[in-house]
């Protein structure tokens, strides 16, 4: 299964103000593990940068301005993306960033919908941990996740980070250390992914008829000191 998580960092926050794309970063996982590529790229959106949308990622026009334009790296990450599901946090808010883009874009308007399905871990967060925050910075807390690193916001970085968040929070119970601490959920993920069944049959040895008459007075005598039976 080839999974592509994907971040953006847009000029502002209305697509009907003509806010535009100026940061994607894609992560690609396989069979839910990352296999080291990934796509980013800054654009320039020919537009200023709102201040509100520039104290979250600090990417300024002057910046921007010395950027690729969406419309030379189109195919190239629609390439990237097709046939995989897509996992986005809050996904409605880049699809419709992305979907406009394309829509910019000379010919017959397309959609990223056409190209691959998409997960969005925001609901799924919200079904898992009901009536409580789960922002990308809140999951991290939850999972035991460190993103000390993430000062601004980046569409690569925050891709990264939502993978682990992702792998975390779909791949069941952490696992117990011999020492008994319990590992934290990416931590748990790698170890299980690292994981490989045997090829050998398993061995099954059954109790003999005397172990298990001796295991029945075993309990019948804990039974009298007890005063009941609880593996029955």
């Amino acid at each position: 299964m080839r999974q592509i998580v994907l971040d953006t960092e847009t000029t502002g926050l209305e697509i009907e103000q003509r806010h535009r794309i100026i940061e994607i970063g894609c992560v690609e996982l396989i069979n839910r593990r990352p296999t080291g590529r990934t796509f980013h790229r800054y654009l320039c959106p020919d537009r200023e940068v709102d201040d509100a949308a520039l104290r979250v990622h600090g990417l300024s026009r002057e910046f921007l301005e010395q950027q690729v334009r969406f419309h030379e790296i189109a195919e190239e990450l629609l390439g990237f993306m097709t046939g995989a599901e897509l996992i986005i946090h809050n996904a409605p808010f880049d699809l419709g960033f992305l979907d406009m883009e394309l829509k910019r874009l000379p010919g017959t308007p397309r959609a990223v919908l056409e190209f691959c399905t998409v997960l969005d871990t925001l609901p799924l967060a919200r079904q898992m941990h009901p009536g409580q925050r789960n922002s990308l910075d809140a999951l991290c807390r939850r999972y035991s996740i460190d993103n000390s690193h993430r000062e601004l916001h980046g569409a690569l970085l925050d891709a990264k980070i939502l993978s682990e968040v992702y792998l975390a929070m779909t791949g069941g119970q952490g696992a117990l250390t011999l020492g008994g601490a319990e590992r934290s959920g990416a931590a748990a993920v790698a170890a299980a992914n690292l994981a490989t069944r045997p090829t050998i049959p398993l061995i099954v040895i059954r109790a003999t008829a005397e172990e298990l008459e001796a295991h029945e007075r075993n309990l019948d005598a804990l039974e009298k000191i007890s005063g009941r039976r609880l593996w029955a």
